[in-house]
């Protein structure tokens, strides 16, 4: 700030990298969020996240006009890199974690310091940042209410500066007391629970094998000094790790669909022989979303009319998503090939040569597969793929050495 108050000037170059940058930010965050669409199973969800791409198409938009009326050229929409990892990130990572990600972007850009944070000094510029910064808020809001599992929050419906209008308090109240009585039927169905999927599982399926087989290799090799010994103990201890792998994600994915089935099948039940009850839950969900308990109570009485209509709408609020059909086979054969992927790379060059050269391939091509191993981990972390590939190459630097020593000190038997 100057001495008057008023903010420093920025230099024309500064406001035109400013404009830049938050550009590419939104083209950025509007192929996120329609990625995000494209995955979502929930209408509602779906519908929200490709509003909020639309509403990053606007921001860029306006973006667009203000550069054009400063005399800057408005560089293609295809010069915008998509970093590859954000592409796989964007289709592969879990949408909760993904949406957590884009919230704190969200957020990030509207503090002291990111690109609607400050002023420039230029105060057409600065209204428009200001503008957008607003509606960046409201963005994160909406965000926020998607994490949290609120379907019917809408972009729009935040008010003045990106906050949402405030309730009355004779509506909040009401709120409230729906809020306890829903805790308190709900609490009476423990039956309640959820899964996770299998593509996470096949990339650790490819982490457990290749970190659990180097270890064996390791070991055996310090004891043997790279002797034959090693080729069978690796082979076995693939072969066990992938059938491992292969039946434990079997069973979870077959457990899941059992789980996702069986809660529909009780919270059908529990429409059959608690009608009014679960009239009542409907319509407390509904006043949570915000409309008037009378409207709340009629949708439910209407839907009540039909029971599987109710079911579903019933199941939607309280899991989320419930999963009803699977992969098992598929998800079995995903976990135990990845994992056979990742436990044969020690093995290999000892099917070729053996002794101390053996293990020192083995270790170098074992490491280089850690990296990119824990590299593929940042899909689903969404860390920084380089940062959970050497944190992965140190653990195979730890168990590799460790396991060698120990090696060096077991009795073979003669």
């Amino acid at each position: 700030m100057s001495s008057t108050g008023k903010p420093d000037a920025v230099s024309p170059a500064q406001i035109r990298a400013r404009l830049e940058r938050a550009w590419r930010g939104e083209v950025q965050a509007q192929y996120v969020y329609a990625r995000l669409a494209e995955r979502e199973r929930d209408g509602g969800r779906a519908r929200l996240l490709r509003e909020l791409a639309a509403g990053e198409v606007a921001h860029r938009e306006r973006l667009e006009a203000r550069m054009r009326a400063l005399g800057i050229e408005v560089p293609p929409r295809e010069s915008v890199r998509i970093p590859w990892i954000l592409r796989l990130q964007s289709r592969i990572a879990p949408l909760p974690r993904l949406l957590a990600a884009r919230e704190a972007a969200e957020v990030s850009e509207v503090e002291a310091g990111g690109v609607y944070g400050a002023a420039t000094g230029d105060p057409e510029t600065d209204r428009l940042l200001s503008e957008i910064a607003a509606e960046e808020r409201a963005h994160s809001l909406s965000v926020r209410g998607l994490i949290a599992g609120e379907h019917g929050s809408q972009p729009g419906n935040h008010a003045g500066a990106g906050e949402a209008a405030p309730a009355s308090a004779g509506e909040q109240a009401e709120r409230e007391r729906a809020r306890g009585r829903l805790e308190r039927i709900l609490s009476r169905e423990r039956w309640h629970s959820t899964g996770g999927g299998w593509i996470a599982g096949a990339i650790y399926g490819a982490n457990d094998g290749l970190a659990a087989v180097f270890g064996i290799v390791a070991g055996v090799s310090g004891a043997t000094n790279g002797g034959r010994l090693v080729l069978t103990a690796g082979l076995a201890g693939a072969i066990a790790s992938a059938l491992s792998m292969a039946t434990g994600a079997f069973l979870a994915e077959r457990s899941e669909v059992e789980v996702g089935v069986a809660n529909l099948e009780q919270e059908r039940q529990e429409i059959a022989q608690h009608p009014e009850e679960e009239r009542e839950e409907l319509a407390l969900f509904l006043q949570l979303k915000g409309i008037e308990r009378g409207a709340a109570e009629s949708i439910a009485a209407k839907l009540a009319e039909y029971p599987e209509a109710m079911l579903r709408v019933l199941a939607g609020e309280e899991f989320g998503s419930l999963k009803t059909d699977g992969h098992a086979v598929q998800a079995a054969l995903a976990g135990g090939l990845s994992t056979a992927a990742g436990a044969i790379v020690p093995v290999v060059p000892f099917i070729f040569i053996t002794g101390t050269a053996a293990f020192i391939v083995a270790a170098a091509i074992s490491l280089v597969a850690h990296f990119l191993v824990g590299a593929a981990k940042s899909l689903v972390t969404l860390r920084s793929w380089w940062a959970a590939g050497l944190e992965m190459t140190l653990a195979g630097v730890l168990v590799g050495g460790v396991l060698y020593g120990v090696g060096l000190l077991l009795p073979v038997p003669g």
